[in-house]
C-alpha cells in the first residue's frame, strides 16, 4: 500500500478523492506551518507529497524519504522545491498552474483600485472616529483611467491582468524577456517596451513574474530613482523580486508614491518600519486565496497523486 503525505490543511475535497483508494493518508492538521524538524521525521515512509508553497522541501528532506516518488505542490510556484535535485532522485515534481490566474489577477486590479481611492485608508479613517463628514477636497485619491500600466511578466497572470485593465481604459505596456506576437498584443491592445521605458514611464507598475535568479531585487533603490515620484508599486508576484527595504526608503522619502504587497521577500517577515508607512497596502499573501481557486487547485494535486499511483501521465509536472 502506498503511503501519503498532506504537509497542510487543504479543502475537504483533497481528503475525500483518497477515501475508496489504496493510498493510506496521513495528514499534518495543525493551523501553523510544519516545521522542517517535523517534515523530516514524517517522510521516512512516504511514496507521494503534497506540500504547500511556503513548505521548503530541500535535499535534506529528498534524502530522509528513501520511498518518496512524486512531489505535488499546492501553488503556482515551486521555488520552495528543490526541483533539479528532485529529478536526480527520480522524483517528479508538479504545481498548480492556470487555474489561479483569475483569482490572482483580480487580485491585482483590486489593489490598484484600492491604493488609487485611498480605500483602506478611508475603511482605518472611519473605524477610528476620523470621519467628520463629505467636503470638497476631502480624502482625495486618483482615478486610473487613462493612466499607464506597467506589467512586468506576461504570462498567464500578466495577460489576465491587461485584460481586465483593458475594461478599465488603462493604458497598457508590458516587459518580459521575450515578445509577444503581434496578434497576441494587438488582442491584449499591449505594447512592449524595453525594461527601462516601463519603469520610467508607468504611472502603476504590477510586478506579476515568477522569481528568477535574474530578477531577484530587480526593484532597487536605483530603479525607485528612476520612477515617476507619482508611481505606485504592485506586487502579487513573488516578494524577492523587490528589494524591500529597498522600498521603505523609497516609500519614506516620497520618491515613488506608494505600493501595495501581497507577497513579501522574507515572508511572513517584513522589512523594518514598512507596517509604519501610510502609503503601502499590505495583505497577507491572498492573491489565489479564493474558494474556487483552493477548490481547483486541490484537484489537480490529488489527481497527480492517484495517476501517479498507476504509473499515468500526470499533469504540470515542472522537473521531467
Amino acid at each position: 500500500m502506498s503511503k501519503l503525505l498532506i504537509t497542510a490543511k487543504l479543502p475537504e475535497s483533497v481528503y475525500q478523492r483518497f477515501n475508496d483508494t489504496d493510498i493510506e493518508l496521513a495528514t499534518y492538521d495543525d493551523d501553523k506551518l510544519i516545521s522542517h524538524k517535523e517534515l523530516l521525521e514524517s517522510v521516512k515512509t512516504v511514496d507521494y507529497l503534497i506540500t504547500a508553497l511556503s513548505t521548503v522541501v530541500d535535499r535534506e528532506i529528498i534524502d530522509a524519504a528513501p520511498n518518496l516518488k512524486f512531489i505535488a505542490n499546492f501553488g503556482a510556484g515551486f521555488n520552495n522545491i528543490d526541483v533539479e535535485y528532485a529529478k536526480q532522485k527520480s522524483i517528479l515534481v508538479s504545481n498548480t498552474p492556470i487555474v489561479s490566474t483569475n483569482s490572482v489577477a483580480e487580485t491585482t486590479i483590486g489593489l490598484i483600485l484600492a491604493l488609487n481611492h485611498r480605500i483602506v485608508e478611508g475603511d482605518t479613517t472611519v473605524r477610528q472616529g476620523e470621519f467628520k463628514g463629505w467636503a470638497p477636497t476631502y480624502f482625495l485619491g486618483h482615478e486610473i483611467a487613462g493612466k499607464k500600466l506597467g506589467i512586468l511578466g506576461f504570462g498567464n497572470i500578466g495577460k489576465e491582468v491587461a485584460r481586465k485593465a483593458q475594461a478599465l481604459s488603462l493604458d497598457i505596456q508590458y516587459w518580459q524577456p521575450h515578445q509577444l506576437s503581434d496578434p497576441e498584443e494587438r488582442s491584449l491592445n499591449a505594447k512592449y517596451v524595453s525594461f527601462d521605458e516601463l519603469i520610467t514611464t508607468s504611472d502603476i507598475i504590477s510586478v506579476n513574474a515568477p522569481l528568477t535568479e535574474s530578477n531577484r531585487h530587480l526593484f532597487d533603490e536605483i530603479v525607485f530613482k528612476k520612477m515617476k515620484s507619482t508611481a505606485q508599486l504592485i506586487n502579487v508576484g513573488r516578494g524577492p523580486i523587490i528589494d524591500e527595504n529597498a522600498l521603505v526608503k523609497a516609500l519614506r522619502d516620497n520618491v515613488i508614491g506608494g505600493a501595495a504587497l501581497d507577497v513579501y521577500e522574507n515572508e511572513p517577515a517584513l522589512a523594518v518600519g514598512l507596517t509604519e508607512l501610510t502609503n503601502v497596502i499590505l495583505t497577507p499573501h491572498i492573491g489565489n486565496a479564493t474558494v474556487e481557486a483552493r477548490d481547483a487547485m486541490g484537484k489537480i494535486v490529488s489527481e497527480n497523486i492517484l495517476l501517479a499511483d498507476q504509473n499515468l501521465n500526470t499533469k504540470y509536472v515542472v522537473n521531467r
